[in-house]
């Protein structure tokens, strides 16, 4: 990794980070480590080594995931640019990118910013930026960073004109490279029509503020019905993509050497990905921008990438990595206990957690798949786990639950650090988080 500029602020050191007990989840009488020491420590988690809740990744599934995405990019002949929203984690954009990512994707400069931290030298910023906070910042990271390149995305002339008005005020001459969005009806950003797309290129190729790279989309709006209706609506909107880039590269509008295509959600990326590479009169790069697949769930992204797999012929999928550890801490009345993890600790804005796991001294035992065992509410803290009653074993105060999450993204927005497991649930390794 390269090392932080001298007068940059941010995290300490993003490859060794110190850990200690200002962090929830690390053992409150333990003296503070770094990251290269915590293997050394013997902690399990099955053994109540650590207090909870505890957000857990598993090593096994971490490293299936990097190498089966950069696989599947790689056998289209594509590039992975992953979403680093995802996980804010310096520690996992090193993996991503030692497993042969191109680079890495955010939401924005202030995201941008840890990336290049942990090594990032080619990124996206698959939203608009336009604000002069966020303008300076890239200028200032571009100017100041060997190697680095970053493409933002337009879907505007509103937008090119405030980003020429911030370049107006700067005294050294330098252009931004940016990316048109094509947006659906309905949907978030984006140009919803050819004609006026046409005439947002032919208003970036006239300014000296910026230099038009390549075409953006984003197609994971919509995921209802089946994989027919899936594939028309998302090869509707590649075909518009296309549309765009062709129209450009026939009026010479692009400024580049290699024009940039990007889709690719975590949900569709087997759809788009054969419509990525145009025939242009140049190179074109396509690129994959998934992001959940680095840890996957339980849950929603589960079923999603299973259909994925049914309609590659994947022989394997994507495997779920991340988890979180409660401690059933009252049973107050027969057939439910209260669990230590709530809202502040997992996902519910797609569905409520699973339980996967029961630990009772030490021995981890899987639950039933089925709704013998279900959390039915969470509180803040709390978590409510009802059990029918013939379901065995019974909760009991002090065993350990493990509970699946559903969209990953809003479990790991509220961590600060997550240790990383082996297949005993011993701690071997550890990311940061900095949302």
């Amino acid at each position: 990794m390269s090392p932080a500029h001298d007068d940059d602020d941010g995290p300490g050191d993003p490859e060794d980070p110190l850990l200690g007990p200002w962090l929830k989840g690390f053992p409150p009488a333990a003296r503070p480590l770094r990251r290269s020491q915590l293997a050394q420590q013997g902690w399990r988690v099955a053994d109540g080594a650590l207090p909870l809740p505890l957000a857990v990744l598993q090593e096994s599934a971490l490293a299936h995931n990097l190498r089966w995405m950069q696989d599947f990019a790689r056998e289209r002949g594509l590039a992975l640019c992953p979403h680093g929203k995802t996980t804010m984690s310096p520690q996992l954009f090193a993996r991503q990118l030692d497993a042969g990512a191109l680079g890495l994707t955010f939401a924005s400069v202030f995201q941008l910013q840890l990336g290049v931290r942990a090594g990032v030298r080619r990124a996206l910023i698959a939203n608009q930026v336009h604000s002069a906070p966020e303008l300076a910042g890239l200028a200032r990271l571009l100017a100041r960073t060997e190697g680095l390149r970053v493409a933002f995305l337009v879907d505007s002339i509103e937008q090119l004109r405030l980003v020429e008005a911030w370049r107006a005020t700067q005294a050294e001459a330098f252009a931004f490279e940016v990316l048109i969005e094509v947006g659906v009806a309905g949907g978030r950003t984006g140009v919803r029509e050819l004609a006026d797309a046409i005439a947002l290129a032919r208003a970036l190729r006239a300014s000296a503020a910026v230099r038009l790279v390549g075409i953006e989309c984003y197609e994971g709006l919509s995921l209802e019905g089946d994989d027919e209706r899936l594939r028309a609506g998302t090869s509707a909107l590649m075909q518009r993509v296309n549309a765009l880039a062709l129209a450009c590269d026939r009026e010479d509008l692009f400024e580049t050497d290699e024009v940039i295509v990007s889709a690719g959600g975590s949900a569709l990326f087997d759809l788009v990905a054969p419509h990525m590479r145009p025939a242009l009169s140049r190179p074109v790069r396509g690129v994959l921008r998934s992001g959940c697949y680095v840890t996957h769930d339980h849950g929603h992204y589960r079923r999603l990438v299973h259909r994925v797999a049914a309609r590659c012929g994947c022989a394997d999928e994507l495997r779920p990595a991340l988890s979180v550890w409660t401690a059933v801490q009252s049973t107050p009345e027969p057939g439910l206990a209260l669990l230590t993890g709530g809202r502040r600790d997992l996902s519910f804005d797609i569905e409520l957690p699973q339980p996967l796991a029961l630990a009772r001294g030490g021995r981890v035992q899987p639950l039933s798949a089925d709704a013998a065992w279900r959390i039915a509410a969470l509180n803040d803290q709390h978590a409510y786990l009802r059990w029918d009653a013939a379901a065995a074993p019974t909760p009991r105060v002090g065993d350990l639950i493990v509970l699946g999450v559903s969209h990953p993204c809003t479990t790991f927005d509220k961590w600060h650090w997550m240790p990383v497991v082996d297949d005993d649930t011993r701690v071997i390794d550890a990311v940061t988080l900095h949302f």
